[in-house]
């Protein structure tokens, strides 16, 4: 009765190790697959239309604050704005 015992504790445990090395391939193949689809046709999709996300060259301004021009503008340019 020991043995038989021993037997299914020893195989509940291997089904446990084997359960999470198959999860820990699985995730790495699906999360591979979901950085390649999401992050590498968006980096292709930005460099055909020349698109650039980050400003990486270095400006010689004071400021690194973008200016909005907040300007005063006649009443009817703020209608319909969207």
């Amino acid at each position: 009765m020991k043995r038989i015992k021993q037997f299914f504790t020893g195989f509940k445990e291997g089904l446990k190790d084997f359960g999470g090395n198959i999860s820990i391939v699985v995730n790495t193949i699906l999360l591979s697959f979901v950085y390649l689809i999401g992050v590498g046709l968006t980096s292709i999709i930005a460099k055909i239309f020349k698109k650039r996300f980050l400003q990486l060259k270095e400006s010689k301004r004071e400021s690194y604050w973008k200016s909005l021009n907040l300007k005063k503008k006649k009443m009817e340019e703020y209608y319909r704005q969207f």
